[in-house]
């Protein structure tokens, strides 16, 4: 089983806080989809087309700055190219694109869980991180999402903004929850160097919030979420039972997977070790890049990076690492140095072993990060 990413890079307008390639210059849609068509198809006939997909996600940037003629060409070529069955086909999109009439497009094309960047419903918040939408496109997506039957979808929701208090946040949750949905994404807002928001910190214009706060703003979604009977199963990921997000829990557990379009990655296992390489992050190379059939910059990785790896990724998922997988998989081993930190954590409460598989506590995951580079640095 496989997945398939596809990036689409089109955006409105650069949200303050977003480190992703993407690009506001719509006359280039056309030529973009017309290439990565070509890459879809430069597929066929490899060893790739032949595993079977088990899910498609288009992200971005803004998917849904397509339209539905230029998705379905995109889905044709897949559908010629690949062994396509999907069980999860998500498609990110923005509350200002949304209507009913484009929701039902899309599930006409076989896109079955919708992907809303809401990331708050407060005015002020939503124009310091610079969203296109408003509070009321955010409402009038969400019920659109309703009124077109879509089977299931997730909603982003942004906290530790500079100026967010609880109350806000709390206010945001509960006017997410009035829609019942089956899982929620809720990322601490990233401070990232090349961002609008980076520049605006480095010069002393805006101050993040303490760490402090932004643990009790995690406290509060975990704890306001639980009670709506929608739990985290990773760091950043919350879901009622069985609604859990099959694409990106692949991704943490190292299954195969093609990344298309500019700035896509892919992973794939081959001999008993795997490939990892990337697209362009500029679209007039990579569709040059397609022509010239260079695209590519193929990494063989080691089966110790491997390990390393799939512990910082297993480790932030309430499912955690299994040690037989780590020993039979990746021929890795806890040394001496990490069954003493293993030991030390789980009496502090941060980590537990049943059944042969480690997992941080609810404790642990919310320094998880933290507690993954100190274990790794005893390697």
């Amino acid at each position: 089983m496989a997945g398939i990413y596809i990036h689409i890079p089109f955006c409105k307008q650069a949200c303050s806080y977003c480190d992703f390639y993407f690009i506001t210059r719509k006359k280039l849609v056309e030529p973009l989809v017309d290439s990565l068509i070509s890459e879809i198809e430069s597929y066929r006939g490899t060893d790739y087309s032949e595993e079977q997909i088990e899910t498609v996600y288009l992200g971005g940037g803004t998917p849904s700055q397509l339209n539905p003629d230029q998705l379905e060409r995109i889905f044709n070529a897949l559908e010629d190219t690949f062994s396509l069955n999907p069980v999860e086909v998500t498609m990110e999109m923005n509350p200002d694109d949304v209507t009913p009439d484009y929701l039902r497009s899309l599930l006409d094309l076989g896109i079955n869980r919708a992907s809303m960047g809401v990331q708050s419903f407060d005015e002020k918040l939503l124009q310091f991180m610079h969203r296109a939408h408003t509070k009321d496109e955010a409402l009038k997506a969400l019920d659109s999402l309703q009124t077109a039957g879509f089977p299931t979808f997730t909603a982003d929701l942004i906290y530790g903004n500079p100026g967010q208090t609880l109350e806000m946040l709390e206010e945001d949750i509960s006017q997410l929850l009035e829609y019942d949905p089956p899982h929620i994404s809720a990322y601490s807002l990233t401070v990232e160097p090349q961002t609008r928001l980076g520049k605006q910190v480095e010069l002393g214009r805006i101050s993040p919030p303490e760490d402090d706060l932004v643990a009790e703003h995690f406290d509060l979604l975990t704890n306001k979420l639980g009670i709506a009977g929608i739990e985290r199963y990773e760091v950043s990921n919350f879901s009622k039972p069985g609604k859990e997000a099959v694409h990106n829990s692949n991704y943490w557990r190292h299954k195969n997977y093609l990344g298309l379009g500019p700035s896509a990655h892919s992973f794939w296992w081959s001999d008993e070790t795997a490939l990892r390489w990337e697209n362009r992050s500029d679209i007039n190379q990579y569709m040059n890049a397609l022509s010239n059939d260079s695209a590519k910059e193929v990494e063989k990785l080691s089966l110790f990076s491997l390990a390393e790896e799939r512990l910082m990724l297993g480790l932030r998922t309430k499912w955690g690492v299994s040690f037989d997988e780590l020993k039979s998989r990746y021929s890795y081993e806890m040394n001496h140095r990490q069954a003493e930190w293993l030991d030390y954590q789980r009496e502090k409460g941060m980590l537990k072993t049943e059944e042969d598989v480690l997992r941080f506590t609810p404790e642990g995951l919310k320094i998880a990060d933290l507690l993954i580079v100190d274990l790794l640095s005893k390697s």
